[in-house]
């Protein structure tokens, strides 16, 4: 009779392990469950907007520095990295600039510059998604848009710095009758430099035709880009000029390769044209020529830019 008791006792110890062990791992089919693959998330939005000033991290990495959008079509990474052309160049996805693969939640991709990068991908919500890079311990966040929705215009002057960046040179070609004579008149090609929050520009007085690899530049100083209150198809321009203070523009874009520079001081017009296109691959390394805009890349910026005004011009 005890050896009975003491057996069916070892029986109901089992049993109950046994039902606790089940118990435990046990699926809860009311759970969520991914619906589709990371290459259908990646696909499901044929923009990225690649929000620099989120980055959380201290490392770079560098084809994500440069591009302002990426999309991935069909193993292929396309990327808009210049503002000129942004929204046209490519059907508005930019320029071919590597190849992925996405499996799990990892994204490996190797660019065809800077070479293999591997990310986990997590995804923060319905069009936002994180890649976090282990190498340098650095994440960004890429938000999808379509392109029928995508603002390119916000993107272009949200970043009208960069843009002043893509060429070589700006050229004087149009003098306006009216306004003062002034200093800024004697002022042929200005140079705009990348350089994180300390911007640089450079100006000549060359004669105007001059080639931007004969440019002799005259003065080195910084300068500073502003909006204007209420207008955001419109910024301010500040340069620096130390021998004879500052010079102070109404910056207009007319078109991709053309800006106004109206002079508030001397109520002067000027137009100025780029010359030699810059288009970039990646930091430090451009399809074309790059003599002094070799480091571009974007930085995370402050809240606002300099000298946000009221525009002062009379149409």
């Amino acid at each position: 009779m005890k050896t009975t008791k003491l057996l069916s006792g070892f029986a109901l110890v089992a049993l109950l392990f046994t039902s606790c062990y089940h118990e435990d791992v046990i699926v809860d089919y009311n759970e969520p469950t991914p619906t589709i693959s990371l290459n259908q998330l990646l696909g499901s939005y044929e923009l990225w907007y690649v929000d620099i000033n989120q980055t959380i991290g201290y490392g770079e990495t560098r084809f994500l520095q440069t591009a302002f959008t990426v999309s991935f079509r069909g193993g292929v990474l396309y990327a808009n990295n210049n503002l000129v052309g942004i929204g046209s160049q490519g059907g508005g996805f930019g320029i071919s600039v590597g190849y992925y693969d996405a499996y799990d939640m990892i994204l490996d991709v190797s660019h065809d510059i800077d070479g293999y990068e591997t990310f986990d991908v997590y995804q923060i919500d319905y069009n936002t998604i994180e890649l976090y890079n282990p190498y340098n311990n650095t994440s960004y966040f890429l938000h999808g848009f379509q392109r029928s929705t995508f603002d390119y215009d916000y993107v272009f002057y949200d970043n009208i710095h960069y843009f002043m960046q893509e060429y070589e040179a700006w050229e004087k070609t149009y003098t306006s009758d009216y306004g003062a004579l002034n200093e800024f008149d004697n002022e042929n090609f200005l140079q705009f430099l990348a350089g994180g929050t300390g911007d640089t520009f450079r100006s000549s007085q060359d004669l105007i035709g001059t080639h931007p690899d004969y440019l002799y530049w005259d003065y080195t100083g910084v300068y500073g880009i502003g909006d204007v209150s209420g207008n955001m198809y419109q910024k301010t321009l500040t340069l620096d000029y130390d021998y004879f203070d500052n010079e102070f523009f109404e910056l207009s874009v007319i078109n991709d390769n053309t800006i106004e520079l109206f002079h508030n001081a001397s109520g002067t017009l000027y137009e100025f044209k780029g010359r030699g296109y810059i288009q970039y691959l990646k930091t430090g390394t451009t399809i074309d020529k790059s003599k002094t805009s070799a480091d571009k890349k974007r930085v995370q910026r402050s809240a606002k830019k300099e000298n946000t005004r009221t525009s002062t011009r009379t149409l």
